[in-house]
């Protein structure tokens, strides 16, 4: 059953934008001039002038770290027609990732971007695959036209914190 789903509809789900470690992100392949603050950060993504684009060839290899845990159920990718993302691979909890090993490890997900989710559409991701996510890694292996750079105008997560003193005061509850 496909349906365009709103970041808002979705019950219980928040931007997690202010949950990102920025001292911790990094993009490998990022072009000096079109960084990746300008698809991530609040303001910056919503901006049509200002975008994400990948240097020297169609690869970006994105590392996001969060400054709590979180669960991670929704991702939106935006790019133009012909030069935004086609071929998306997210891994959950893998640091220092490059181009030379990140074949090596298999993806939490793996999503090949359609006009609509370009366009905005979320893409809802294998929750069960993103629980207890301290960081998160994208990988962009190519664009939609088979072009040498890949722009991405915007990216968004979405999900929900795990709450770590609940989860105590289960384990307190269930001890009883």
């Amino acid at each position: 059953m496909a349906s365009a789903v709103s970041s808002t509809s979705q019950r219980g789900q928040v931007d997690l934008v202010d949950f990102i470690d920025w001292s911790g992100v990094e993009c490998l392949n990022q072009s000096g001039s079109h960084a990746i603050a300008n698809a991530l950060k609040q303001g910056y993504r919503d901006d049509d002038g200002l975008h994400l684009a990948s240097d020297s060839d169609e690869q970006l290899l994105i590392y996001i770290p969060f400054t709590q845990m979180i669960k991670l159920h929704s991702i939106v990718i935006k790019g133009p027609e012909e030069e935004g993302p086609k071929t998306v691979k997210l891994f959950s909890n893998k640091e220092h990732m490059g181009f030379s090993n990140v074949g090596d490890y298999p993806p939490s997900d793996t999503v090949v971007l359609s006009d609509e989710q370009l366009k905005g559409q979320p893409v809802i991701l294998k929750y069960v695959k993103f629980q207890n996510v301290r960081s998160l890694t994208i990988f962009i292996e190519d664009n939609q036209g088979g072009d040498d750079a890949t722009t991405v105008l915007k990216i968004a997560l979405f999900g929900t914190t795990v709450d770590t003193t609940n989860m105590k005061d289960l384990k307190k509850i269930e001890d009883h």
